[in-house]
């Protein structure tokens, strides 16, 4: 049996690693320079490294493991599995056990009226996914003009050549030629950043109105769909103000446009219910899903499907689909995780008990110095780092400059903490304690005194 051995010097792993593999989102030079930090195992919340340091996971993995590391049931699902059925597509008239159970569980789970579950391997595919099949109902309803999706800048909803020009990210969008025809952005809700004299009220009406103002422009026979996140993930934790979402939701229902709700990071109770869409009381005609569906255990995505749009792509022939498509592995293992979820109450805990411990504890965070807002909601949060609090002010430095000494700062600390721009964000297991909350709160706390020290040792400790 081949072995993968742990017990390699870090050096060595560091120098194969910087041969051999490239990773996402990385200049893979620096990578090489620095060295990467190799982890070899891990617990509940707690991740191992190659040189025996504990790190608490306040980020879950990329948001998505939401039981915890060490379920033993997940291993003994996927290899019952695998020895059963490894492998069989769902193509030409066949299915098998454990899509056909799964596909149960999530209409069971889903928003009112979503009862139908077209499967992929993750969030970018399935946002892919999406992207066909709005357009192809309204082709099949007799209005094929309607092509276009509008979407948020800063928003993400993953970095294939669809789902990255989907999203919002300038990032992504400056490399290989994106966004491609037929995709419009609309301005952000994050009233901190951009909301100028407005009240958080005011504001949320104004970006919601956007949309209403986009679809005016492009002409509403024109405009296939909305998508975006019920709270802004890896643009920031972005969460909108209260009068947004009804505004918004007004307005896809009055003008005949669908709404996809990407919920690869707000499902499987990130943000208290099992969907950040029944936490906002949204609508969605598509829910796309990911990450927090197996808890990042084995690589599944799909998209949640209204009835009504479910009728009308099934009476064609929907030319789209993936080899891994409800692979039967990755669907007994997501199932066993929503079992986890359900029967041991996390999502429960996370609504009643663990996410307003956190909320209190995490907005306690703004009586730091650096740290002009805390918003949370479940267990997703972010602060927002400031040189004047008054003035809801950037640094001088380029954007980002800031949050990258603290991000810095935190994972030396031990705490795996994001940042994004000059925010910083975090998204932890469900299953972390009152305790292990206490401990992410102290490590976040000398994480940004000595953050803000660097700033201030470089001289960066002043406003735009």
């Amino acid at each position: 049996m081949q072995q993968i051995t742990n017990h390699l010097p870090t050096a060595e792993l560091q120098a194969l690693d910087a041969a051999h593999h490239m990773h996402p989102f990385s200049t893979q030079d620096d990578l090489a320079e620095s060295g990467v930090r190799v982890i070899t195992a891990a617990k509940g919340v707690m991740l191992t490294d190659s040189e025996g340091e504990e790190i608490l996971d306040a980020m879950a993995g990329l948001w998505c493991v939401n039981v915890g590391y060490g379920r033993e049931e997940l291993a003994e699902v996927a290899a019952r599995q695998i020895r059963e059925l490894p492998y069989y597509n769902t193509f030409f008239k066949t299915s098998h056990t454990p899509v056909i159970a799964l596909s149960a569980k999530l209409a069971q789970l889903a928003p009112e009226g979503l009862n139908k579950v077209f499967y992929s391997s993750s969030g970018s595919e399935a946002n892919d996914t999406n992207l066909r099949m709005v357009r192809t109902y309204w082709a099949e309803k007799g209005k094929p003009s309607k092509q276009i999706i509008i979407s948020r800048w800063n928003a993400y909803h993953g970095s294939s050549v669809g789902s990255g020009s989907l999203g919002g990210m300038k990032g992504i969008h400056a490399q290989g030629g994106l966004p491609i025809p037929g995709i419009e952005h609309i301005d952000q809700p994050n009233w901190w950043a951009e909301g100028g004299d407005l009240s958080p009220e005011e504001f949320g009406l104004e970006r919601a109105r956007q949309l209403e103002a986009k679809i005016d422009e492009l002409g509403e026979d024109n405009v296939a769909a909305f998508i975006a996140e019920p709270v802004q993930g890896a643009g920031g934790v972005i969460i909108a103000p209260e009068t947004y979402w009804p505004e918004v939701m007004r307005i896809c229902r009055e003008r005949e446009i669908l709404f996809i709700a990407d919920e690869v990071i707000c499902g499987f109770g990130r943000t208290g219910n099992w969907f950040g869409s029944q936490t906002l009381d949204l609508k969605p005609d598509i829910v796309t899903i990911a990450k927090g569906l197996s808890s990042g255990y084995q690589p599944i995505g799909g998209s949640i499907v209204s009835d009504e749009v479910a009728a009308v792509i099934g009476a064609t022939e929907f030319n789209h689909g993936y080899t891994y498509s409800g692979h039967p592995v990755a669907c007994a293992v997501a199932l066993e995780n929503l079992r986890i979820l359900e029967e041991e109450g996390i999502v429960d805990r996370v609504r009643e008990d663990t996410g307003p411990y956190l909320k209190e504890k995490f907005e306690s965070l703004t009586d730091h110095p650096m740290v002009g807002e805390a918003k949370i909601t479940g267990m997703m949060g972010s602060l927002a780092l400031t040189p004047d609090k008054s003035a809801r002010a950037a640094f001088a430095a380029e954007a980002g400059t800031i949050g990258y000494m603290t991000r810095e700062r935190c994972f030396a600390n031990n705490l795996v903490m994001r940042h994004v721009g000059d925010r910083m964000i975090i998204s932890p297991p469900l299953v972390i304690t009152r305790a292990e909350i206490d401990l992410l709160i102290d490590r976040a706390w000398t994480s940004l005194d000595q953050g803000m020290a660097a700033a201030k040792e470089a001289g960066l400790w002043h406003s735009a």
